[in-house]
C-alpha cells in the first residue's frame, strides 16, 4: 500500500531534477500531505517526445472505462497497482505495456500497529532528496469530449525495514533508483527486466523515523514542515 506522499516539490526542483518542463504548472500546489483519497493532481513523469513532466489525478481510470459513475467508482480502487498482478490485471496491464510513468516525492506515510495503536512513520530514500515510485498512467475522456489523465503507484513486497513499520500488509511502493528510471520509462523493455525493477530497495537504502500524530488530524492544516519532523511515542516506559 502507497496512499499518503509527501510532494513538496517546487516546480523549478523538479524540472531541474527529471530535466523537463512540467506543463499547466500554474494549476500544480507541493504539498507535505497528498492523500490518495483526496483525489489529488500530482506531477507525473511521462515519456513522449520529448519527454514532459503532466499534472495527472491519482486513481487510474482506464480507458476503457464507459461512463463517469464507472470511472468514479473505479479510480478509487485503482490508487495502487500490485507488482505481482499489474502484467495481467485488466485494470492496469495495458498501462503497465506501453504507459509506464514517474512519481516523483521527497518521502511516503506508513503506519505501524502497535497494540491498540497505529504509529504514523516517514520514509524516505537516503541519498535523494528527490525520487521516483513506480507509476503507470492511463487518459480517459468523458462525455462531452473531455479528457482526464490519472495515475496509480505500483507496490511490491515490504523489505526488512518495511516489514516492521507496515506490518500489517507489509508492502510498500516500488522505488526507482535514478539509474532505473529511463528503464522504466523506456518502450520494448522486456517482461523479465520489469520484473526486476519492481523488486524492493535495499533496507539500508532507506531512512525512517516516527512522525507526530498531525497526520492523522483531519482538521489540521497537513501541510506544514512539522508534519515530517522526528516525533517519540511512549513504548512501555521507553521512547523510539
Amino acid at each position: 500500500m502507497c496512499f499518503t506522499v509527501n510532494v513538496n516539490i517546487i516546480r523549478e526542483e523538479l524540472e531541474e531534477r527529471y530535466g523537463s518542463e512540467l506543463i499547466d504548472y500554474d494549476k500544480y500546489r507541493p504539498s507535505y500531505y497528498f492523500h490518495a483519497y483526496g483525489l489529488p493532481l500530482m506531477p507525473v513523469m511521462c515519456y513522449d517526445e520529448p519527454a514532459r513532466l503532466r499534472l495527472m489525478r491519482w486513481g487510474l481510470i482506464p480507458s476503457w472505462v464507459g461512463d463517469e459513475i464507472e470511472a468514479n467508482e473505479i479510480m478509487m480502487k485503482t490508487f495502487n497497482a500490485r507488482s505481482e498482478t499489474i502484467a495481467t490485471k485488466p485494470s492496469f496491464r495495458g498501462s503497465f505495456a506501453s504507459r509506464r510513468c514517474l512519481v516523483p516525492v521527497r518521502g511516503f506515510f506508513e503506519w505501524q500497529h502497535l497494540g491498540g495503536r497505529k504509529i504514523p512513520w516517514y520514509i524516505a530514500l537516503r541519498e535523494e532528496d528527490i525520487f521516483s515510485l513506480a507509476g503507470i498512467w492511463d487518459s480517459w475522456t468523458m462525455q462531452g469530449g473531455v479528457t482526464i489523465d490519472t495515475f496509480s503507484v505500483v507496490t511490491t513486497r515490504a523489505n526488512e525495514l518495511m516489514e516492521e513499520i507496515h506490518n500489517t500488509k507489509k508492502r510498500m511502493p516500488v522505488i526507482l533508483p535514478p539509474a532505473a528510471e529511463k528503464i522504466w520509462l523506456r518502450e520494448g523493455v522486456p517482461a523479465d527486466a520489469l520484473a526486476e525493477l519492481m523488486k524492493p530497495v535495499a533496507s539500508d537504502m532507506l531512512e525512517a523515523h516516527t512522525v507526530s500524530p498531525l497526520i492523522t488530524n483531519n482538521r489540521a492544516d497537513r501541510n506544514r514542515p512539522e508534519l515530517i519532523m522526528p516525533y517519540s511515542y511512549p513504548v512501555q516506559g521507553t521512547l523510539f
